[in-house]
């Protein structure tokens, strides 16, 4: 398997758990309650990058204080940007596409946001010379797609490293704009990074997308977020697409919670036919993993769709027999196979391939793990099939992937004992994941660590 890494690479100061191997689970007695979920990953790094950007100030209520928005931070502060931080709200006193300090080392954790994110939006200064760098993990997750595009526009690009991969070295002129081709067969992100630094280009840029776009919902945020800046877009269904040049201008945005996140909570209701609703997620978000309240509906649970929160009930028996292709919200692909296991019949999974180059091959990680606690798993090319059973408590190891440990930490919610290897991983995206647990009556132990509870 690969990813075997040091598992403090990576993290920041905003990372919980840093220090404890494993901790223990043990299910709650009921679940009824109400959470606020914290912000959203891909709204926070697009908005931070675009404010960079932008002419004038702007102020972002509502951000995800994990790895990957730190790193983002500290990189845009590193190329001069001034921001100021204060509990979830951030202050971005824009650059107006013209980075002050012009030769940096830029360092990014293991998010695959900004490696995506931040090439092109340094490619638009007409001089300056930059090195991106990241964790071994993120070394290992493709980028050429994105760099091909902004290399044909006019930017220079060298791979430090491996072709195709972090980390790279950018000494920026400009971008010419025109007629460009990118594939989006890997990631969404490689459209998305493209499309934040178009509108600096010296002239309009005419995108042509080839092949499929895994997760179009994720693109569509980009174009959203974009616009509200001021951009000025022409989209055709996200085959073409045309960005005008026009410099962003600052805004004032509350971003939205992160709906990838509160599916795991309404899964530990899904799991203990029990009741959660989630105050600060709408059901009209363009984020995809919404429409996992619609698989969570065909499993016999009850959810109520409101503009201002989602409200679901659990059922005493989870239904299966039914195969599902989780291509456009490909994050839950793994939170759907754990519930599975308490299905009444096999679940197949398809259509998600590209995770096999995320963070881990999390095909590869969720048919290991659930093979280790007894349970039968198919393993495909694009997907895999869960058959119910009744999982044995085992310790789990995570592969360093904040998905993977989010959603075997599911399994302890409804059988004792279950053991997670480096919790702190998902510091990635929600340091504060397992607090929230906690607060719901998941029992946590923390193993080999002075604190014995969360």
């Amino acid at each position: 398997m690969k990813n075997a890494l040091n598992h403090h690479e990576g993290k920041s100061p905003w990372s919980k758990f840093n220090n404890v191997k494993a901790i223990r689970l043990m299910p709650p007695s009921n679940i009824e309650s109400e959470i606020t979920i914290p912000g959203s990953k891909s709204f926070t790094n697009r908005a931070l990058i675009i404010s960079a950007l932008a002419k004038g100030v702007s102020e972002l209520s509502g951000i995800l204080k994990s790895d990957d928005s730190y790193w983002c931070i500290d990189s845009l502060k590193k190329l001069g940007v001034n921001i100021e931080v204060k509990n979830d709200n951030v202050i971005v006193y824009g650059i107006n596409g013209n980075w002050p300090e012009k030769k940096q080392e830029l360092y990014i954790g293991s998010s695959g946001t900004i490696a995506r994110f931040l090439p092109g939006a340094l490619t638009i200064s007409k001089n300056g010379s930059w090195i991106i760098n990241a964790s071994s993990q993120m070394q290992e997750r493709p980028i050429k797609p994105l760099i091909q595009a902004l290399i044909e526009q006019g930017a220079s690009i060298k791979y430090l490293k491996n072709e195709g991969f972090l980390p790279i070295e950018i000494n920026s002129t400009g971008l010419s704009g025109g007629k460009v081709n990118i594939s989006c067969e890997t990631s969404s992100q490689y459209l998305s990074g493209l499309l934040i630094c178009s509108p600096y280009a010296e002239n309009k840029v005419h995108i042509t997308v080839e092949g499929e776009i895994v997760q179009h919902s994720y693109v569509d945020i980009t174009l959203d977020l974009m616009q509200k800046f001021g951009a000025r877009v022409k989209n055709n269904d996200l085959k073409e697409i045309i960005v005008e040049p026009k410099n962003y201008i600052g805004q004032n945005i509350e971003l939205e919670a992160d709906v990838s996140t509160a599916c795991y909570f309404l899964a530990l209701a899904a799991l203990n036919n029990g009741k959660i609703r989630i105050n600060n997620i709408s059901y009209k978000t363009n984020q995809p993993d919404i429409n996992m309240l619609d698989i969570f509906e065909n499993m016999g649970c009850s959810v109520v769709k409101t503009e201002n929160y989602i409200e679901l009930k659990g059922t005493t028996q989870l239904k299966g027999g039914f195969e599902v292709n989780m291509k456009e919200m490909s994050d839950q692909a793994l939170t759907l196979g754990v519930l599975a296991i308490f299905a009444d019949n096999p679940i197949k999974i398809t259509g998600v391939k590209h995770i096999r180059n995320h963070e881990s091959d999390r095909i590869q990680a969720i048919s290991q793990s659930l093979a280790k606690t007894g349970i039968k798993v198919d393993e495909e090319t694009d997907g895999f099939t869960v058959y119910p059973g009744e999982p044995k408590p085992v310790a789990l190891d995570t592969y360093n992937d904040h998905r993977v440990a989010m959603s075997l930490a599911l399994i302890g919610t409804k059988i004792p004992n279950i053991i997670i290897n480096n919790p702190g991983c998902v510091s990635k995206t929600c340091p504060v994941f397992f607090d929230l647990l906690s607060e719901l009556s998941v029992g946590i132990e923390i193993i080999n660590d002075s604190r014995r509870r969360v």
